[in-house]
């Protein structure tokens, strides 16, 4: 059955979350209706709600992106438990992007009864917590771990994002097919799963078509500052366009120090890039041209997005990335797997989970959302979507 009415159903709760969050919430991640020091999430009468429990980076180097995700499931959260149904409690933990953290959160999170486990936002944790999860028959979907290897042998886990290889793959045939350059450098941290997932991708499907490489350059952390040496390489062997399938961190200070150096290349990136323009101190002017890979665009026109934008900077302030946007989703397809499958509060974890899997993996389930319209899911726990090319214009996405 299509799933084409989550609009409708946002649309019911915005008053609803619109009133809510007039009560508070920072960019720190405190939900509208959250109290003090604590990490639940609820709306209206939460006796008889499904307990999700939520893992990802709420403080530390990470935190940007598990910040986004939160709160964009905050959202959702509020807008369905604001239809009057089936209601939803979130109970967010941070793992601050450490493996073993994320374990041990997920280990409270269980002990606190939770049902469902929604996270976690970066890939090496949620390996962690994938395997756990496999073991104990508990439904897992992450919003942004995009590496084959949090699915790969586990039929409960199920991603929102797009695949590592799909983003590799799409990016060397878009900027082929549309002569983006003709000599391509490659700027990746080869100590991250993420990055080097996308670049092993990229650079197969490159030698594929006739696509080439120039230079690939590596830095082993998002802590690196310095990058001079990998865009000296780049400039020396004529690069007219960088691929940099990195966060938006290290993006930054890439642009910089790129044009300090009078080295004017198209950069492309892909969906860890979204954010940039959101970063605090960063000059935007540094991202004017910047192409890059998201599934969602804050400055979209449609109805959906813009009712999402606003309800996020009412609650939070800033722009809302694509982390947000898959967090959104994330809960909104939970919902509907739920209510398509009759699943109630009173259900065991393990039950939920089977129910769940066989919803998410029907042929005749789809979820519209901000991120993709008509996602479905295979059996290996992949989404199928279509990414966005955007590029940076005056200050925003355009999409191409």
């Amino acid at each position: 059955m299509k799933k084409s009415r989550i609009l409708s159903l946002a649309l019911a709760g915005a008053l609803s979350f619109s009133m809510l969050a007039g009560c508070g919430g920072g960019t720190q991640g405190g939900s509208a209706n959250t109290p003090s020091g604590g990490n639940e999430t609820t709306s209206g009468n939460t006796e008889g709600a499904i307990k999700i429990g939520g893992i990802g980076p709420l403080t530390g180097s990470a935190a940007v992106y598990g910040l986004a995700t939160k709160q964009g499931a905050e959202i959702a959260i509020q807008e369905i438990n604001a239809l009057g149904g089936l209601q939803f409690v979130l109970d967010s933990q941070d793992d601050e992007g450490d493996t073993e953290k994320a374990v041990n959160a997920y280990n409270k999170l269980i002990g606190d009864g939770a049902q469902i486990i929604y996270g976690c936002t970066t890939t090496n944790p949620c390996v962690a917590v994938a395997a756990e999860t496999y073991a104990a028959r508990y439904f897992q979907l992450t919003p942004s771990a995009s590496s084959t290897t949090v699915t790969e042998g586990k039929d409960n886990v199920f991603q929102v994002c797009f695949t590592d290889p799909n983003q590799g793959i799409t990016a060397a045939n878009y900027i082929k097919d549309n002569n983006l350059g003709t000599k391509i450098a490659v700027i990746y941290n080869n100590g991250d799963a993420y990055s080097t997932g996308i670049y092993n991708s990229f650079q197969a499907t490159a030698e594929e078509i006739g696509l080439e490489i120039v230079t690939v350059q590596t830095f082993p952390d998002d802590s690196n500052t310095d990058f001079n040496v990998q865009l000296t390489a780049a400039k020396d062997a004529g690069a007219d366009l960088v691929f940099m399938p990195i966060y938006y961190t290290p993006a930054s200070l890439i642009l910089s120090q790129a044009q300090a150096m009078g080295y004017e290349p198209t950069f492309f990136g892909c969906d860890g890039m979204d954010g940039i323009l959101d970063l605090e101190g960063f000059d935007v002017s540094l991202a004017e041209g910047l192409m890059l890979m998201t599934p969602f665009n804050a400055w979209g026109e449609d109805e959906r997005t813009v009712n999402f934008v606003t309800e996020y900077q009412e609650a939070y302030g800033g722009i809302p990335n694509q982390f947000a946007a898959d967090g959104y989703d994330c809960m909104y397809a939970i919902y509907e797997a739920c209510t398509a499958a009759g699943i109630t509060a009173d259900m065991s974890a393990q039950d939920i989970c089977e129910a769940l899997i066989a919803q998410f993996t029907s042929a005749d389930f789809s979820v519209d959302g901000l991120t993709g319209t008509g996602m479905t899911w295979s059996a290996n726990g992949e989404v199928s979507k279509a990414p966005v090319v955007v590029k940076v214009e005056g200050g925003v996405y355009v999409t191409q």
